[in-house]
């Protein structure tokens, strides 16, 4: 598999690099060339463990092929179905990981979050679900940054938009994009009466910069003063960044920060990503039907999963799989549906 031994090449070459004294001075690129490391290990040991299995299978096949001794071929028969069962399961792992290794997708994620029906129940449900993304990021050591925010003025967020760093932040965060519905009595709720409203959610690689090429021509760069919930101005100076890019028609803002400079970095990573994600989408149309295996799993439209709080029950629609416990979940407890949903998608 030629595939493989270019990783296996790569693998080596990196040992050489972390051999090198000089290397221990620059911490990050350390870092990067450790985590690289670490996940070529993983392709290696996968393929290694593949390579075992076909080997024992095609022992087995050679003792019934001979049909010598009764007791071995028994033992082969009983043992074959099992060894193809693992093999199937070892090749889909090997291939998301040699995809994941492809991808540059690894690395970054922007997350968008944004109110959608259910006017200030959604806003606080935005609230709820960053808070439970925030949380995840903290247990699993992502680093996390506010890239921009719309406060609501009874609580929450109409939006808000964040970036997620780590080796393989993608690979978890992919199976939130969707449609997130809450059902619960809201806190304004006299009657007690449930109500059911929608969150958006977008998980878009961060591209690297060799990804995405902006002329300087092609933005057109406003600043004005940022405001908070009602609209008050919260910042006498005019910090909050708004962008066009021209070629496109799409417009970021971020007034997270107080500083000019930094919000319009932050504004660059959101257009950056969204450009990445329109690329994406056009490449997948002219390809369409090539990718069936990915459709359904970060559609922005489609209801992903339901939050209902009476019965203290969170549903995943993909895969038809309930949870209890929904504040432990918002609270980060994110494991179980992530894994589940990996289970299912290598299935």
């Amino acid at each position: 598999m030629p595939e493989i031994e270019a990783i296996k090449k790569e693998y080596e070459e990196i040992l050489q690099k972390l051999s090198d004294p000089g290397l221990i001075s620059d911490w990050k690129k350390l870092e990067v060339i450790t985590k690289k490391k670490i996940f070529l290990e993983k392709i290696i040991t996968k393929q290694e463990e593949l390579r075992e299995t076909k080997s024992k299978i095609e022992e087995n096949k050679a003792i019934l092929s001979t049909k010598e001794d009764p007791e071995l071929v028994s033992l082969a028969q009983e043992e074959l179905p099992s060894l193809w069962k693992r093999q199937k399961v070892l090749e889909k792992e090997l291939k998301s990981l040699l995809n994941d290794g492809k991808s540059e997708e690894k690395g970054s994620v922007i997350v968008e979050i944004r109110a959608g029906a259910g006017g200030d129940e959604a806003c606080l449900f935005v609230g709820d679900l960053f808070r439970m993304y925030s949380k995840y990021a903290q247990s699993q050591n992502l680093k996390q940054k506010i890239l921009n925010s719309h406060p609501a003025e009874i609580g929450g967020f109409k939006e808000i938009i964040f970036e997620l760093k780590n080796s393989n932040v993608f690979s978890e965060m992919k199976y939130e994009g969707g449609v997130h519905r809450v059902q619960r009595i809201p806190q304004t709720e006299k009657s007690g009466r449930i109500h059911t409203s929608t969150v958006s959610v977008a998980v878009l690689p961060k591209p690297k910069s060799a990804q995405i090429k902006i002329g300087p021509d092609d933005l057109k760069i406003d600043f004005y003063r940022a405001s908070g919930p009602g609209g008050q101005y919260v910042n006498k100076r005019e910090t909050a960044v708004r962008i066009t890019h021209s070629p496109t028609g799409l417009v970021v803002t971020s007034q997270t920060e107080r500083n000019q400079l930094r919000n319009k970095e932050n504004a660059l990573a959101i257009l950056e990503a969204r450009l990445l994600k329109k690329m994406q989408m056009e490449e997948e149309e002219k390809v369409k039907g090539k990718r069936k295996d990915q459709v359904g799993w970060a559609k922005r439209a489609e209801k992903i999963r339901t939050y209902n709080f009476p019965q203290d029950r969170i549903t995943d629609h993909r895969i038809k799989k309930s949870w209890h416990n929904i504040e432990g979940i918002l609270n980060g407890k994110l494991e179980l549906i992530i894994k589940a949903l990996k289970k299912a998608e290598l299935s």
